[in-house]
């Protein structure tokens, strides 16, 4: 998030917030460093699925809906539906409570992994970023989404 400002966006936090989520359940590495670890700077996967659907809803309607306000396009917000139901339907297989394993060993894991990437990916072209630099934690996210 350091190419394009983010406040550009009319709901700027909320981007931040979605694109961090999509950011951790795209990495691969990052989950195993991170989430099997157990680091708390970075929470696990229900805090990033809290995240991505915390303040939007992408739990109960589209993305679509937030083209203009949170995504830039058509294409941003498809690509987010696609992550967010991917993740959702393995949550609710598996539980919200589940340990971090039961999420990444689960056989639809990296279906969720892929669509994640792909909207990661262009969420952060939308906003000038490298897709490839590790996700930041939530601390310094926080730090971000202040006023």
């Amino acid at each position: 998030m350091d190419g394009m400002p983010l406040n550009d966006m009319p709901w700027w936090r909320w981007r931040a917030n979605v694109r961090s989520a999509l950011h951790m359940l795209a990495d691969e590495a990052f989950q195993r460093e991170c989430w099997l670890a157990g680091r708390e700077e970075y929470g696990d996967v229900t805090d990033a699925v809290y995240r991505l659907v915390e303040d939007t809803w992408l739990d109960n309607w589209s993305a679509e809906k937030y083209v203009g306000t949170v995504f830039r396009d058509s294409g941003e917000a498809a690509l987010v539906d696609t992550a967010v139901l991917r993740v959702l339907r393995i949550m609710h297989q598996v539980g919200a409570d589940a340990p971090v394993s039961a999420y990444l060993e689960h056989h639809g894991w990296p279906e969720v992994v892929r669509a994640a990437r792909e909207a990661h990916v262009r969420l952060a072209a939308g906003d000038g970023d490298d897709p490839d630099v590790p996700p930041r934690s939530l601390p310094v996210l926080a730090m971000l989404t202040k006023i």
